[in-house]
Parts: C-alpha cells; structure tokens; sequence
C-alpha cells in the first residue's frame, strides 16, 4: 500500500498516459486505446492493491499479475517505470531493436513480468495454472490477477479456462475484463456481441463484480471484496473508455492500434498535461 490519496494516484495515472503517448511517438507504432484506457486500474493495481516491491520483483510472496492481451503493454511498462522497477528513461525504448520493452511482453527480458503474451485468450489459463499450483503449494495471503480485453472473450479457450476455474473454485485468482467495447476490426457488439458479459459469468459458476474501470476508487474497493470472496473465482468487468484522457480518441475503435504522429501527440499531451483544459500548463 502506497497510502497515497486517490487524488495523488489519479495524477500518477494522468503522468502514465503522457507517457504513454510520448513511448508510442517514438516508437512509431503500438496500441494507444487500451493502454490509455487502463492506466487507472494498473496504476491502482501497482501502487495499491498488489503485494510487490519494485526492488525484488521475483520476491517470493508477491502477487501475480498476468497481461492476457499483451497488446496492451504500454501501460504496464509505464506504470512501472514510476512505481521504480526501472527508469522512466528507458520508456523511449519500447519496440526498438534489443530492449526489454517489447511491443508484447516477454518474461526472460524484464524482471517483473510473469509471462509472455501475444496469442490472444491464453492469459486466463496461465493464471489458472498459477493459481492453483499457489493452492498446492499452500500459499496462503497471494493473489493471482489477470487483466484480459473484452474482444479477446471471442477466443473459446477463454471459456474452457472460465470453467476449469469455477470446478475448482480458484477463489485467489481474479480476472479483470477490459470492457471498452472496441477490437481491432470494430465495436465488440458489431463483430461478436458479448452482451450480457456479466450473466454469462455467472452462468460459468463465477463471482462478477461491474464497474467503471476509469472510477479508480471503485476499482480498489472491488478488488477488496474480490479477496473476500470465498471458493470462487471472480471476474471483474471494468467498463473502461479507451483512449482515456484523449478527446480525438476516445471510444474510436480506430485507435486500438496505431501511432499518433508528432501533431497528434502534441495535442494529446496539452489535453492530458491540462486534464482537458481545467488548468493551465507550461508545457506547450
């Protein structure tokens, strides 16, 4: 626990989108919807909710935290950055040649990353896996969390996964569902509708806590009734804008992937620096 407010952590998570943007520029390719979408929930996750220490990532009792759609990576390289697993300096890396933060995440490169992910809908039964070795093992007091993107549920490996966790009643494993409505080619309910997310959890003999993933203290109060929450699984379904704190990206599924360009990102780092025009900023 950082015991820093919510305002504090919101400005933290204000500080990673920037960052965000300005890793993507220099890049010149990634994903800015997602990402900027969820820099509340991880910005909560690592600051509030799991246990770890930036200064031994492999520290024996930590929390687990897996990165389903690994598309999604900028914003766990940002958010650790600040949290102190290693320099915001190095953020200008991402995708280049060598570096440790890839376009996906991959294990062996960067202490603090659990997996490896590019396949999409194979992040929810890794965590079971974890999960239940961490039972046999009788490790009490540790967590497993997987962040997952709603468009990734097309993937019917997902369900295969939902079920094995409800048989056996993986109640330290907690799944967070990216609900932001978009996917690559479009609207989620335009290619594959989901609806009604929620009720199909249920149905899979899951524990289903909804949200609104960019309410940053909504989402720490659910992840404490989520460890609350005895012999199920439980899935959190945070309703999240993507491209958060960026006017001309918001809610555009054309934003799932793609670079802003140097104008772009001008624009979303006055509009993000502001917090939409609400005070001023000597950065122009």
């Amino acid at each position: 626990m950082s015991n820093l407010s919510i305002q504090q952590l919101e400005l933290i998570a204000t500080e990673v989108r920037e960052d965000i943007i300005s890793m993507l520029l220099e890049a010149g390719s990634g994903h800015p919807g997602g990402p900027l979408g969820l820099a509340d929930i991880f910005t909560a996750l690592y600051y509030e909710v799991l246990k770890n220490d930036p200064e031994k990532p492999e520290w024996n009792e930590r929390d687990i935290l897996i990165l389903s759609n690994g598309h999604c990576v900028p914003v766990r390289y940002a958010t650790m950055a600040h949290r102190g697993y290693f320099p915001r300096s190095e953020l200008k890396t991402l995708r280049k040649l060598g570096s440790r933060l890839q376009g996906h995440p991959e294990r062996l490169r960067l202490p603090g990353l659990e997996t490896t992910s590019g396949p999409l809908g194979s992040g929810l039964s890794q965590a079971n896996g974890i999960a239940l070795s961490m039972r046999l093992d009788k490790q009490k007091g540790r967590y497993v969390f997987v962040v997952m993107g709603d468009g990734e549920t097309d993937e019917g490996n997902i369900w295969e996964a939902a079920m094995f966790a409800s048989k056996y009643k993986l109640s330290n494993l907690i799944a967070i569902m990216d609900r932001n409505n978009i996917q690559i080619d479009g609207f989620t309910e335009d290619i594959m509708p989901l609806e009604n997310v929620k009720a199909k959890w249920e149905s899979f003999g899951w524990f289903v806590i909804e949200i609104d993933g960019n309410n940053m203290e909504a989402f720490i109060d659910a992840c404490s009734m989520a460890k609350a929450v005895e012999n199920k699984p439980v899935m959190i379904i945070a309703h999240n804008i993507p491209g958060k704190g960026v006017d001309f990206m918001e809610k555009d599924y054309h934003w799932h992937s793609g670079a802003p360009d140097k104008q772009q990102a001008k624009k979303a780092l006055q509009e993000l620096r502001t917090l939409g025009g609400r005070i001023s900023s000597e950065h122009q």
